[in-house]
């Protein structure tokens, strides 16, 4: 991506390298979560999240991975480090495509950065759970842990790590447009099975929606030759089936919250090719 002359976006709030307190965590709460966390660990999997962050999974779709990630040490943080500029570029690209698309109406989100476990208007947030968006305080979370763990899953490159961004953007997008609200009613009123359906159909708006975003930023002649593939490749590394797979397990179509990887490949491509979120309609097609 030749994203070192875009415009960086001011949203940012960097708490990487502050400690739990500073990070609006009671110590008491940490202390509860990661004893939970490490008793579930399988190898770099983790299969299941404790605490109030499972309840925000739940509630919000929010979590693009459906992956959890093991956490890692923090590291010295430099406050204006190359990846928190690359963050801030493709955040203000994201500014950019949705407040055309919306007629100068976009509210953008913050995006905080951070090590590990936060603090958060849904519950405690983990880097253990991958990139995901609080509705409730309208934030994107992200630990920049992620970028090795898509390296891992097979997905490398920036272009593969600005798609995680964009569709953290894109479940904003839905907070905006009411559709989030109206789907989490509707899974209150479901089967679990069927809210595992309908959030599928919410995860996979949203990756129509970085698609969308991907189309714009290809016009704006921001996307070098490979970066589409990369996409692609992410796209296709976290979609349940792969990581039902990748942990050892059967796949189980009732138990997806994310989509198959054809299927986010599917409407990852539809909004690339079309540019236009009404193409994103997965409610009336899935």
């Amino acid at each position: 991506m030749r994203w070192k002359n875009s415009r960086r976006s001011t949203n940012i709030e960097d708490r990487r390298g502050q400690g739990s307190a500073q990070a609006g965590l009671p110590m008491s709460g940490l202390l509860r979560f990661i004893p939970f966390l490490i008793k579930t660990k399988m190898g770099r999997i983790i299969l299941v999240v404790g605490g109030l962050f499972l309840a925000y999974q739940h509630f919000t779709g929010g979590n693009m991975m459906g992956l959890q990630q093991s956490a890692t040490p923090s590291q010295p943080i430099t406050q204006n480090d190359e990846n928190k500029q690359f963050v801030a570029a493709v955040l203000g690209t994201t500014e950019t495509v949705w407040n055309k698309i919306l007629d100068g109406k976009y509210q953008p989100p913050k995006l905080v950065l951070y090590n590990n476990v936060t603090q958060t208007a849904c519950g405690t947030g983990s880097a253990q759970s991958g990139p995901f968006y609080c509705p409730s305080d309208k934030k994107v979370y992200l630990d920049l842990s992620f970028m090795n763990e898509l390296k891992k899953l097979g997905a490398p490159g920036d272009f593969a790590f600005a798609y995680v961004i964009a569709h953290e953007v894109g479940h904003h997008v839905q907070n905006l447009l009411g559709t989030s609200t109206k789907v989490h009613k509707m899974q209150q009123r479901s089967s679990k099975v069927e809210a595992n359906r309908l959030s599928v159909k919410l995860e996979l708006q949203a990756d129509c929606y970085a698609g969308v975003w991907g189309h714009y930023v290809n016009q704006q002649g921001i996307l070098e030759a490979g970066d589409i593939d990369e996409g692609i490749k992410a796209a296709s590394s976290v979609g349940d089936d792969h990581l039902q797979k990748m942990a050892g397990h059967a796949v189980q179509p009732d138990g997806f919250t994310h989509g198959t990887s054809a299927q986010r490949i599917e409407w990852f491509k539809k909004g690339l090719k079309t540019g236009d979120p009404r193409q994103c309609n997965t409610f009336n097609t899935l």
